[in-house]
């Protein structure tokens, strides 16, 4: 996995600072694990089938100026994909521990831990790691830049590895260069080794976001999972054109 730099950090309430066609290739934390009307798929959370979700993604209309390297060093092979509600990419997925220290995510676990995230907590704190599923998208570029395309702090996503489908929040940025990126909650729900010094996966991680999305407060998994399953359902079926906005 790449040796991960430092993240791109934002000032609350600052905004950050767009095509071809080809073809692109668990649990919640244990507190709202068994909320009613969450219930969940042996395949994660959910009841939208991660088969599902990636059969919609097969086809990639380009929408960066240009790929990602998923590691320092690699080549740039990873372009970001749209279609008029979503934005999508599959790549690898390195671990962020960033935000408020926990046990799992501080200085001691992580010599690379920023207790900063891009975006912050409807309280002024900025997230945690640990405990709630994110997703870092790269800073804004001449290559993309998020924010022109409906993605920004408390977007929702769907994230999709093998069968599972986990939903999330955009909760960080990273470097300008670089893709495949999520909290160590994150990683933990889909089963991959949340490590950040060691975990996360080399390939096969799809993340879906669902333009003008959000969940409020950004902190609610419960408020990701509402929105993000509602919104995944209407993407399988090609109800292009309906609204994400909420």
């Amino acid at each position: 996995m790449r040796i991960r730099t430092v993240a791109v950090v934002a000032a609350v309430g600052v905004t950050l600072l767009a095509p071809a066609s080809y073809s692109a290739a668990a649990q919640r934390p244990a507190a709202e694990a068994n909320a009613p009307g969450t219930a969940s798929t042996p395949g994660g959370e959910g009841t939208v089938r991660a088969a599902d979700l990636l059969a919609a993604t097969r086809t990639c209309t380009e929408i960066s100026h240009g790929k990602y390297r998923t590691d320092d060093g690699a080549r740039a092979v990873v372009p970001v994909c749209g279609t008029r509600d979503t934005v999508f990419w599959t790549a690898d997925m390195d671990i962020d521990c960033d935000g408020r220290p926990t046990t799992a995510c501080n200085r001691r676990t992580d010599p690379l831990f920023l207790h900063t995230t891009a975006f912050q907590q409807s309280d002024g704190r900025h997230l945690a790691a640990e405990h709630l599923p994110y997703v870092v998208v790269p800073g804004p570029s001449h290559r993309w830049n998020h924010t022109r395309h409906g993605v920004t702090g408390g977007t929702v996503a769907a994230v999709v590895h093998g069968d599972k489908v986990q939903y999330a929040v955009v909760g960080d940025t990273g470097p300008v260069d670089l893709i495949g990126e999520a909290s160590y909650a994150t990683a933990q729900a889909l089963g991959i080794r949340p490590d950040p010094r060691s975990g996360g996966t080399a390939a096969d991680v799809t993340y879906i976001f669902f333009k003008g999305s959000r969940a409020v407060p950004i902190e609610s998994h419960r408020a990701a999972v509402d929105r993000g399953e509602a919104l995944a359902r209407q993407f399988v079926r090609g109800d292009q054109g309906l609204s994400s906005r909420g």
